[in-house]
Formats: C-alpha cells, sequence, structure tokens
C-alpha cells in the first residue's frame, strides 16, 4: 500500500509541475505576443533594399500569423508575415523611392508554400516593371526555391554550393502492411474510379487509375516550373526539362555553363554588387559599407498599414485554411458552423459589397462542406462572391468552392476530387490478438451498435452505407453542375476523385482563370462596381485569439518531439491516426499528401 501511495504522489506531483509549466510558458508567450505589438519598426532608409528569405513564415491568414509566433523548437519568437500583406508590400515597395531593389535569400526556418511561391513570384515580376533591380542569391538551391528565386534579373549561387534539379515526383505510402501486422481491417466505402484516399490502407501500390493521375498531376506542375524558368532564363523549357532527366546539373559550375545561374560567388561578392546596384562604389565596398535590408515583414509592418483605404464600401475576405471538420473552427482547422456564420454575417452586412473566400484545404467532412456551400449559394444570389484558390481546394475544398460567381487558381493549385469515401477501421482481433481484450455489446436491436470499431461491419450494413455514400456523392455532382454550368454527365467524367493541377482544372471547366489573392480581389471589386472605393474587410474573431494561441501552443508541444523523431513521416503518422481514431461521418477529402521539391 506505501509503495501505491508513493507512487500515486510522485505522479500526481508530476502531473501538477508539468501543467503549471505550461501555463508558465504560455504567459510568456501571450506577453511576448502583446509586447510585440508595441515595438518600434525598423526605419525604411534612402537606398533600402528589400529582402525576403525565410525568417518568418508567410501565412495566409492574421490568425495563422498570431498563433505561429511562437518557436517551440528554438524557444522564441518569430515575425510572420500574411501572404496579403507580403503582396501588399512588394507592390509598394516598386514606387517607394526609397527602396532600390529587392534582394532573394533563402535562408531561415520559415515557410513557403507552393502557392504562395506562385504569387509572390508573380509580384516580384511586376515589380521588375518599376525598374528596379532584383537579385538572388543563395548557397542551396531547391527546386521550389529556384523556381522563385528565377525571377530575378542576375541568380548568384555559391560556388560549393548545391543545386537540386531532378524533376518531380509524388510518393505515396502505403500503410497496409503495418495494419495487417497489427491485425486491423480498415473497412472501406466508396465512389470514385480515382478516390485513393483509401488505397493507403487497404493496398501496397497504387492502383493504375491513381498511377495515371499522379503521373498527369506531376507532369503538369513540372510543366508549369519548367515553363516559367526557361521563360526567365531565356531557355526553352524542352531544354530546362533535359536537364533534370539526365542529371546534368552536378556542380554550381554545370548550372553557370548550362544557364541556371548568372555567377558563382561568396555572400560578401554579392553584397558589393547590390552596394553599387544602390548607388555605392567598390571603394564603399572595400570600406565594409553593407547594403541596408528591411526584411518583408519588417516592410509590411511599417508601410501596410498605411495604405489600408477609409471606405463604407467593404469586400470581405474569409479565410478557409485547412482540414473541414463538423462545428466550429479551431487553429489548422475549418469547421463547417464557423465559416457558414461568417459568409452569412457578410451576407446581411450591407456595407460588405463583395465577398472573397480564400479557400486552402484539402478537405473533410463532407456535411460541414455542405452546411458552407449553403451559405455559399444564399451569399451568390445577393453579392458577388470570388473564390481565391491556394495551394489545395480539392474535395471539400472544392465542394464549398463550386457555388462562386468566379473560381481562380494557382497553376500548381491541387483541386477537383469530387469523390467521397467512408472508412471504418475494425479492431477486434487487435484487441483479441495482441492485447487479449474482448468486447461484449447488448443491444436494442441487431444494427444498434453499427460503426463500432469492435467488430466487422454485416453486409446489411455496408448496404446501408454505401446509399448514404453515392447520396452524397450525387449530391456533390450536382452541386458543381450548377454551380459551374455543366451537365451532371460532364462533371461525372471528371469527378470520380481525380485530383487536377490548377492547369488542368481550367482545361476541363472547373475554374475560371489564374490569378492569386491579389487578382481574385480585384474581380471582386469590379464585379460590385467599386473599384475606386473600397476597403479590405478580413473577418476572423479577434475574441477566439487567445484561446487559438494556447491550443497551438499546447498542440505544438506534443508534436514537437514525435516531428523530431520521425522527421518527414510525422504527416503521414498522423494520417494514420486520425484515420484509426478520429474519422467519422462520410468523408470529402483529398487522397494523399502532396509536397513540392
Amino acid at each position: 500500500m506505501n509503495k501505491f501511495f508513493r507512487i500515486f504522489w510522485a505522479s500526481l506531483l508530476a502531473f501538477l509541475v508539468a501543467n503549471v509549466l505550461i501555463w508558465v510558458i504560455v504567459v510568456l508567450v501571450v506577453s511576448g505576443v502583446v509586447a510585440s505589438f508595441g515595438t518600434s519598426v525598423v526605419p525604411v532608409k534612402p537606398n533600402s533594399v528589400l529582402k525576403i528569405d525565410l525568417s518568418q513564415n508567410i501565412v495566409e491568414s492574421p490568425m495563422d500569423a498570431t498563433t505561429r509566433m511562437f518557436d517551440v523548437n528554438r524557444m522564441s519568437f518569430s515575425t510572420n508575415v500574411t501572404l496579403l500583406n507580403a503582396l501588399t508590400a512588394i507592390e509598394i515597395a516598386a514606387s517607394d523611392d526609397n527602396i532600390k531593389g529587392i534582394y532573394i535569400n533563402l535562408t531561415g526556418i520559415g515557410t513557403m508554400s507552393s502557392a504562395h511561391a506562385e504569387e509572390l513570384r508573380a509580384a516580384i515580376e511586376e515589380f521588375k516593371q518599376s525598374g528596379k533591380f532584383v537579385v538572388s542569391y543563395n548557397d542551396t538551391y531547391s527546386q521550389l526555391g529556384y523556381y522563385f528565386s528565377s525571377v530575378a534579373d542576375r541568380v548568384y549561387l555559391n560556388p560549393e554550393g548545391n543545386f537540386m534539379w531532378q524533376g518531380m515526383a509524388a510518393n505515396v505510402m502505403f500503410y497496409k502492411g503495418l495494419l495487417d501486422k497489427l491485425d486491423v481491417e480498415m473497412q472501406i466505402l466508396r465512389h470514385g474510379t480515382f478516390k485513393s484516399a483509401v488505397e493507403p490502407f487497404i493496398s501496397d501500390r497504387m492502383s493504375s487509375a491513381n498511377r495515371l493521375q499522379m503521373e498527369q498531376l506531376v507532369g503538369s506542375i513540372w510543366k508549369t516550373v519548367t515553363g516559367e524558368v526557361a521563360s526567365a532564363r531565356g531557355l526553352e523549357p524542352e531544354t530546362v526539362s533535359r536537364y533534370a532527366d539526365r542529371l546534368a546539373v552536378g556542380s554550381p559550375e554545370d548550372a553557370r555553363e548550362l544557364g541556371l545561374v548568372d555567377d558563382l560567388l561568396y555572400e560578401d561578392q554579392v553584397m558589393d554588387r547590390i552596394v553599387e546596384l544602390t548607388g555605392g562604389t567598390a571603394t564603399d565596398s572595400l570600406r565594409g559599407t553593407s547594403p541596408y535590408f528591411v526584411t518583408l515583414a519588417e516592410y509590411a509592418a511599417q508601410r501596410v498599414p498605411y495604405t489600408k483605404r477609409v471606405s463604407k464600401n467593404k469586400v470581405a475576405l474569409i479565410y478557409a485554411d485547412g482540414q473541414i471538420v463538423d462545428g466550429e473552427s479551431y487553429v489548422g482547422v475549418i469547421g463547417g458552423n464557423t465559416i457558414a456564420a461568417r459568409l452569412a454575417e457578410a451576407r446581411r452586412d450591407p456595407n460588405v459589397k463583395a465577398v472573397v473566400l480564400r479557400v486552402d484545404s484539402p478537405g473533410g467532412s463532407a456535411l460541414a462542406a455542405e452546411v458552407i456551400w449553403r451559405e455559399m449559394e444564399l451569399l451568390r444570389q445577393v453579392k458577388p462572391v470570388i473564390v481565391s484558390m491556394g495551394s489545395y481546394a480539392a474535395s471539400g475544398g472544392y465542394y464549398i468552392s463550386a457555388p462562386a460567381d468566379a473560381i481562380l487558381a494557382d497553376r500548381m493549385t491541387l483541386t477537383g476530387s469530387i469523390g467521397v469515401f467512408g472508412m471504418i477501421p475494425n479492431l477486434q482481433k487487435t484487441l483479441k490478438n495482441k492485447l487479449g481484450i474482448t468486447v461484449d455489446v447488448a443491444k436494442t436491436g441487431p444494427y444498434s451498435d453499427m460503426g463500432t470499431p469492435f467488430r466487422p461491419l454485416a453486409g446489411t450494413e455496408r448496404d446501408y452505407l454505401m446509399r448514404q455514400i453515392e447520396t452524397v456523392y450525387k449530391t456533390f455532382v450536382e452541386h458543381v453542375a450548377a454551380g459551374r454550368n455543366m451537365t451532371f454527365e460532364e462533371v461525372d467524367k471528371i469527378g470520380q476523385g481525380r485530383v487536377w493541377s490548377g492547369v488542368d482544372a481550367f482545361d476541363v471547366g472547373l475554374i475560371d482563370g489564374f490569378g492569386g489573392l491579389r487578382e481574385a480581389i480585384s474581380l471582386a471589386v469590379d464585379r460590385a462596381g467599386i473599384a475606386e472605393d473600397f476597403r479590405i474587410y478580413e473577418m476572423e474573431d479577434p475574441s477566439n485569439q487567445f484561446i487559438s494561441l494556447v491550443s497551438a501552443f499546447s498542440s505544438s508541444i506534443r508534436a514537437t518531439r514525435m516531428k523530431d523523431e520521425l522527421g518527414e513521416a510525422f504527416a503521414h503518422y498522423h494520417l494514420l491516426m486520425q484515420a484509426i481514431k478520429e474519422e467519422g461521418g462520410i468523408q470529402a477529402r483529398l487522397p494523399f499528401i502532396v509536397e513540392i521539391r
């Protein structure tokens, strides 16, 4: 008994100490956030250079910028910048006499998605029309990093650096072997020839249909990348692609000889050239004079607030960023009720003249998507609604986009995936064979415990659930057909769960054109007839920021150690655990994890 109490009190003490420490750190985080709002901004001196690096995250919404402000790994604060502010800052810099040019150096531990890279790259392309310089330098260029940096007038690489150029691939991880070892049976219900979300749980390789869509998907994205790079470097797309096929870029010298970079320089040499571009001389450089850099986040913090218009005409900007779930939104998750409520608020507000819905979602709950769809349908009847697609707007993400008056996407956006599925794990053998646990049940009818993970589905139950799957798929296709002015058969042909790149989605009629957030806002104000008098109204709930911050910090602590251990496999581990423990209802979800590199 004494031993029991010693263990009990030790465990209780450890629990209390851990919670006290967490709350102490949370208080410090919140204090840092509050303090950050009062810090002085970095001045923009004459002959300044706007530096675009990854010292901060490029994020979708102001809420993301707040909740991702604290880096658990480094136990320090970071300054994040929203995509909208970043784009606005680059636009302002073009006419700012104090900014002489842009310096791209993608160092740091921040993140930038493929959609952000494409939209920021387009903004820099416009910036170049001002006649100001754009210079890029890196020790290492990843493929996405080089795609972004190739927009520069001059591209430099460290003489001993790395240059990755081998083409694109999409790896799909399969879990069937692991589940077999654990005696876990995944019971699958789906509609869609290409609805491959369930394949990793029931197979050990791609089906022929999935392989077809994956090859076309990565091929389309690669064509976009090589086309943009070739145009920037004065080469042919076929030539640039051939470099990858032959692994022709084996050294920095190869990159220079093949025309992918302009010169091989060390960072101090690049600084010398930037000094000269800003009006300095070689003598200044020898004396140690350095360019005066202002980061994208610093420049946005100083310049963007003063450019915001004062107008009663509002363009509501609503962010649908993350997985779609039933109920309320929280960090990184789209709650169907939350987004529907924001759309309804925008519909009822007489000062909101148009709405832009920014969708960056792989989908999720079909029911939550339907809740959002209904409000989108009501909204479009009274006000222009434009959808701007980010990296993902697939399955449920496309479901909520379909009613819009117009849909704009990036060329590398992953969209479509019009299909649904259900997945119920059967853990009966797992519990019995691995843990010695059995489950019995008392029920009022033969199907009262339908859906429990402790027994297999009966044939009647499977038929019942498949009817629901078919009903949801039919509704999904009908919604898309109505929104895109297509027939049911036309949508069904390009549906079936197939994923499309932005380029291919335009060809099959799923989107109306290419463009990012700025283009979507411009289209919205044009449709509303307020192009000369409007302001952007980002609809988020400030009252939830503290709760979101605490939630994000707590989740980050729990996940950090596991991410450190698992590395890139963490995303797959999370997906697998979610499928076994949390999956519920009929899902309209993108079938895989894709990272563009």
